[in-house]
């Protein structure tokens, strides 16, 4: 059998940039929140059968999993895309902006959407030549960090069962046309915290009958900055934000009660422990000594996304010859999060980052910003990236 030459798939995905652009125009102007993306999987169902894919639909309550079978026998390698937006009012002149209050695309989830259709067609052109199958997963609420474990209960991963697996992400902060693949780790392990504060209300003017939870909140915050800089080794890495405090009700009352949220990242188990470790202590002593009690809930999100080494290189050397050796770089280990870890945790995995930034057309706003905006000459680059990835696999694997 004649290997499909990566050239010529960058050629073809070239040929479709039109259309990749029409739907993630579309996408961006309609974006819906985690669990809710019905338009968008209606749509993707849509073209994947018009593909020939057998499609299965409502995993994980609204993930679309295509499977594409080649001509010749093999294993199966799967590629992912999320679809969810985010509860953000965009901010943008642009003819696509979102047509939905409080909700845009603002991460490039429906580039995601767009570039994996597209690997879906170029694989689809080469179907009868392709040795085994390719299933493409569509996955609903990445932003709420539970959209990959809903579709792996709901057996996405099952008959078949992929033996690799690839996804990207497009990265603002990178040049159009650049990408970072690297073995090892690549995202953060994310723990969502909640501490509630307890005091005991009262009277403004009468501060010595209450305990004022917002004064022992204030200590909390002060002390918890020191968990990283003053007990995680430096040559580590790890995170601790407080991203929301309520508390009180009127000018002239103590609180009572003050909820906390915040997150943790790191990339190390043992630094994980250790932080929350010295959350625990510290909340202990500061609550004690200000006469306050205090609630924490801990909740796992989701833990570090590690790129296989074999996976990874195949996904390197694609890389090469789609974009060049001159723009495959590696990349600082970013502390943000994705599920995507659910899927690399059970299926050997690579997760590169696709640079999609253009700061000479107004197009370098960061991800979660009203103003998240990128450059759609990366659509055809993603594309061509997700079916040689999954096309080299399956080569790979053929008897010599």
């Amino acid at each position: 059998m004649a290997a499909i030459a990566m050239s010529d798939l960058r050629r073809e995905a070239d040929s479709l940039s039109a259309r990749l652009t029409a739907w993630r125009r579309d996408l961006h102007a309609h974006p819906e929140l985690g669990f809710a993306e019905h338009r968008t999987a209606g749509m993707v169902a849509q073209v994947l059968r018009e593909l020939g894919c057998e499609v299965r639909t409502g995993l994980g309550q609204t993930g679309v999993a295509g499977l594409l079978r080649g001509g010749l026998p093999g294993p199966t390698v799967m590629l992912r895309a999320d679809m969810d937006a985010l509860p953000i009012q965009e901010i943008s002149d642009a003819p696509y902006v979102s047509t939905a209050p409080g909700a845009m695309h603002a991460c490039g989830h429906d580039g995601h959407v767009a570039m994996a259709l597209g690997a879906a067609t170029l694989l689809a052109q080469h179907a009868p030549e392709m040795p085994g199958q390719v299933l493409l997963l569509f996955q609903p609420a990445e932003e709420c960090m539970d959209g990959a474990r809903s579709m792996i209960r709901d057996g996405a991963l099952d008959n078949p069962r992929p033996a690799a697996a690839f996804g990207l992400h497009l990265w603002n902060t990178m040049p159009v046309g650049r990408v970072a693949v690297q073995s090892g780790p690549i995202m953060a392990a994310a723990d969502i915290l909640h501490i509630t504060i307890h005091g005991r209300g009262g009277h403004g003017a009468l501060p010595h009958e209450a305990v004022d939870a917002i004064a022992a909140s204030g200590q909390v915050l002060s002390a918890l900055q020191t968990i990283v800089s003053r007990n995680v080794n430096p040559q580590e890495t790890a995170v601790l934000t407080i991203g929301m405090v309520h508390g009180g009700t009127a000018f002239n009352v103590i609180a009572e009660t003050v909820e906390m949220q915040g997150t943790i990242r790191t990339f190390s188990p043992t630094v994980r422990e250790t932080v929350l470790t010295r959350l625990r202590v510290l909340l202990d002593g500061v609550t004690a000594g200000m006469g306050a009690q205090y609630e924490l809930s801990v909740e796992e999100s989701c833990s570090a996304v590690i790129n296989d080494p074999t996976i990874a290189e195949i996904a390197r050397q694609v890389a090469v010859q789609i974009v060049g050796a001159t723009n495959v770089v590696w990349q600082p280990p970013s502390m943000t999060s994705e599920d995507f870890s659910e899927f690399a945790q059970r299926v050997p995995a690579c997760y590169l980052l696709l640079g999609s930034g253009n700061p000479a057309l107004g197009l370098a706003a960061p991800h979660h910003n009203p103003r998240f905006d990128f450059d759609e000459d990366v659509l055809p680059i993603g594309a061509a990236l997700l079916a040689a990835s999954a096309l080299k696999y399956l080569q790979e694997q053929q008897p010599r």
